[in-house]
């Protein structure tokens, strides 16, 4: 049978059908992020708000849009406690119970106090504060002395993780939610902070490297000043720093001469070859876990462990990164010094390595993983560094 024919306007229909039955139109794309300038979180819309999670019905690979954020259900909370972030600025405190409530207080004594007043009676899990630059430690105090367990993460990895389960807009109040989800999610250990005293010999320290790093800015600013009044000025603040870099060394000696427990570490520290006075105050200071932790977990919390970068065939260059970054830089210092010299292990094993056709820099930093793996064995140990006795054998001694 003859088809029969059809107008224009016909052929035209039929052919806008058909496209849209192949493809249809598209309004909106498929598992498209929030846009960042969308600060507030709308109820109306459950996959931006905090803490929501698909329905146990739906199925995995069902297209509902936006990616969301997993949570874990109510009942895998341990004997109904609960998880709290903390988001800490200079001037509040914006807290997060999980999947409870929200709170707000002034960053104060008084402010404390009543967090301390909501959180007490709850049966607290996790309390999970970011590193603020010293903002946080008023408070992360006050909850370790009500012996509430607390944690102190790196804001990078809440950053992170809040990108991961995609609440990209950022106010204080979603990133104590954040890290009440974070607290739930990972579990991070809880770490006690310094004591007062360590505390104070960390602030000192850090305070007499700023202290040196001026006086280098000054002498070289001296060296190229050609103006006698101006060079007077240079070499007056220059003295200056000269008096306060020497209070701030007698006063590192005199406390660490007047606690035994440093007295006794420090000079167990400084029989490792490339260990002088600076490098072990340091460690003092700011690697209190020395001689109680595994030579692989010091490595990462300084900073010293190398990380892959593979993927399928290939095989990318490993880097260190993170930890903590002043004592990484004194071990480097250290690792320099020890290399220079042929007559100790840590000079042999550089130039080892130097003929084995690595570079410098990948030297260096074994060495200073070398040197952090003796120094860690001879704390643990209690024995001062010999030669003639490995490191693996003071571990276990």
């Amino acid at each position: 049978m003859a088809n029969k024919p059809r107008s224009l306007d016909e052929v035209a229909s039929m052919k806008y059908r058909m496209r849209q039955t192949v493809s249809p139109l598209v309004t909106k794309t498929v598992g498209e992020l929030r846009s960042p300038h969308l600060s507030q979180l709308s109820a109306a819309d459950p996959e931006q708000s905090i803490g929501s999670c698909p329905q146990a019905t739906e199925k995995p690979h069902s297209k509902g849009g936006r990616g969301r954020p997993v949570t874990f259900p109510k009942d895998l909370v341990m004997d109904g406690g609960c998880f709290v972030g903390i988001d800490v600025s200079k001037a509040r405190l914006d807290g997060h119970i999980r999947q409870r409530q929200s709170f707000q207080h002034e960053n104060s004594e008084d402010g404390i106090a009543e967090i301390l007043t909501l959180l007490r009676p709850l049966s607290v899990i996790l309390i999970v504060v970011e590193a603020t630059g010293g903002l946080e430690v008023p408070l992360v105090r006050a909850l370790q002395k009500v012996r509430l367990p607390v944690a102190v993460i790196n804001p990078r990895q809440a950053r992170d993780f809040a990108k991961a389960t995609g609440a990209l807009a950022k106010t204080d109040a979603i990133d104590a939610a954040i890290l009440a989800h974070f607290a739930e999610a990972i579990r991070p250990e809880p770490r006690a902070l310094p004591d007062e005293q360590t505390q104070w010999l960390d602030a000192v320290l850090t305070r007499r490297r700023q202290l040196i790093d001026m006086r280098t800015m000054e002498r070289n600013r001296l060296s190229g000043c050609a103006d006698t009044k101006v060079r007077a000025d240079i070499q007056a603040h220059l003295d200056w720093l000269e008096r306060h870099i020497d209070d701030a060394d007698q006063g590192i000696n005199d406390a660490v001469r007047d606690n035994p427990d440093w007295q006794a570490r420090d000079r167990l520290q400084q029989s490792v070859p490339g260990i002088g006075k600076v490098t072990s105050r340091t460690l003092l200071a700011s690697l209190p876990e020395l001689g109680m932790a595994s030579s692989k977990k010091l490595s990462a919390l300084v900073g010293l462990a190398p990380f892959a970068h593979d993927s399928g065939k290939h095989r990318g260059k490993r880097r260190v990164f993170g930890g903590r970054a002043e004592v990484r830089s004194t071990l480097y210092m250290a690792a320099m010094s020890a290399s220079r010299k042929d007559n100790n292990p840590l000079g042999q094993f550089y130039q080892r390595l130097r003929r084995a056709g690595k570079e410098f820099k990948v030297a260096i930093i074994a060495v200073a993983r070398k040197l952090l793996t003796i120094v860690n064995a001879v704390v643990r140990s209690g024995m001062a560094y010999r030669p003639d006795l490995p490191a693996l054998e003071l571990c276990h001694a």
